[in-house]
């Protein structure tokens, strides 16, 4: 069985009760036990906003193909709010719930619809810092590092 790593983002509304909602909708498609990091709170990343982001990591095993878990992933994001997160020209806006698939494994992927590991994760402070607590053992296949050695970076 796989073990999936998923970040959930939100900086509209309630942002805690966004991610737990989130959180238990993702614990009825796992295979097993979620593990949950503590809250990051950060800017907003590609963009301006007044309204800061809370994250969270997740952890979980999963039977799911990689695509599998993806669609199953964008499913509860668009249940708990359709609403757009670019705007009209393609810029990130304020979003309600942002549902990302991290890692899968060690598994690379790169398709048109899912790159795996996350092309960006090691931009981003909000999800180096859950997954270096969710999964301090983890490395990166590419980079040959932990999420720990890539936040020192």
């Amino acid at each position: 069985m796989a073990m999936a790593y998923i970040n959930i983002g939100s900086n509209l509304g309630d942002r805690k009760a966004n991610i737990s909602r989130a959180v238990a909708l993702i614990a009825d498609i796992a295979d097993g036990q979620l593990r949950c990091s503590g809250y990051v709170e950060s800017d907003p990343w590609g963009y301006e906003s007044q309204s800061k982001f809370l994250n969270v990591g997740i952890s979980f095993p999963t039977t799911l193909t990689p695509e599998s878990l993806l669609e199953k992933l964008l499913s509860i994001q668009e249940s708990i709010s359709p609403d757009a997160h670019r705007d009209s020209s393609g810029n990130y806006i304020d979003r309600t719930i942002d549902i990302d698939l991290i890692a899968v494994d060690s598994i690379v992927i790169n398709t048109p619809r899912l790159t795996l590991p996350h092309p960006r994760m090691h931009l981003r402070d909000f999800v180096l810092i859950p997954m270096a607590e969710i999964a301090p053992d983890w490395r990166h296949p590419l980079l040959g590092l932990t999420a720990g050695e890539m936040l020192a970076r």
